[in-house]
């Protein structure tokens, strides 16, 4: 445990040490990282956010010989797999019917499998794209709009512009900011400080909610 929190906070700094070791595999690296975050519900803590400012960083420093583009590219197709995969684990839970269980874990219940479908109809759009910038809450929103059954087409609309959005503004976040000197000596601050901007839409969503009530 001690381990993987030093690699989240410093997480720049264990990239850098892969790049000179292995390369070219960082991107291989980085997509799987990002594939197995958003694509499977067993893994919500693995690093996204700061993944993708580090990746930026990463992509500045010539002397890593890195495409700031094809990393963008990459991490975006990875976040639709991943995206895709725990939608159809969860539509396969689903259509196994009240009862089912995935890892021993989550159990399927009718009015569960109705709420969730109405909310997904209702709400999808905002709750798909807003879940993308919050960490854990991006690895089940895929997985719960597919136990909920919403509608494949309109999911995957909100899900590609999320992607884009998402992969985009941190990457190029850390490519024009991640190589100052003071953001390199406290990274463990701006990993600090992404994961509070990234559950600011949960909070701004439960005091709307709460105001309305």
């Amino acid at each position: 445990m001690k381990e993987f929190i030093d690699f989240i906070l410093h997480i720049n700094q264990h990239l850098q040490t892969f790049v000179q070791d292995h390369g070219s595999l960082v991107y291989v690296l980085l997509f799987l990282i990002v594939f197995a975050e958003t694509g499977l519900v067993v893994t919500p803590f693995l690093p996204g956010d700061s993944l993708l400012f580090a990746a930026g960083a990463l992509a500045a420093n010539q002397a890593n010989q890195l495409n700031v583009v094809l990393i963008m590219v990459l991490l975006i197709c990875a976040a639709l797999l991943g995206d895709n995969t725990n939608y159809f684990i969860g539509r396969f839970l689903a259509k196994k019917g009240e009862g089912a269980k995935l890892f021993g874990i989550f159990t399927i219940r009718k009015d569960y499998l109705d709420k969730t479908h109405a909310f997904y109809e209702k709400h999808g759009a905002r709750t798909i794209i807003l879940a993308r910038f919050v960490p854990i809450v991006r690895t089940f929103a895929p997985f719960v709009a597919g136990v909920g059954n919403m509608t494949y087409k309109k999911y995957m609309s909100y899900c590609i512009a999320g992607a884009i959005v998402w992969v985009t503004m941190l990457t190029m976040a850390g490519y024009f900011f991640g190589n100052i000197k003071e953001v390199q000596d406290n990274f463990e601050l701006v990993v600090f400080g992404i994961i509070g901007i990234s559950l600011l839409p949960i909070v701004i969503e439960f005091i709307k909610h709460k105001l309305k009530k």
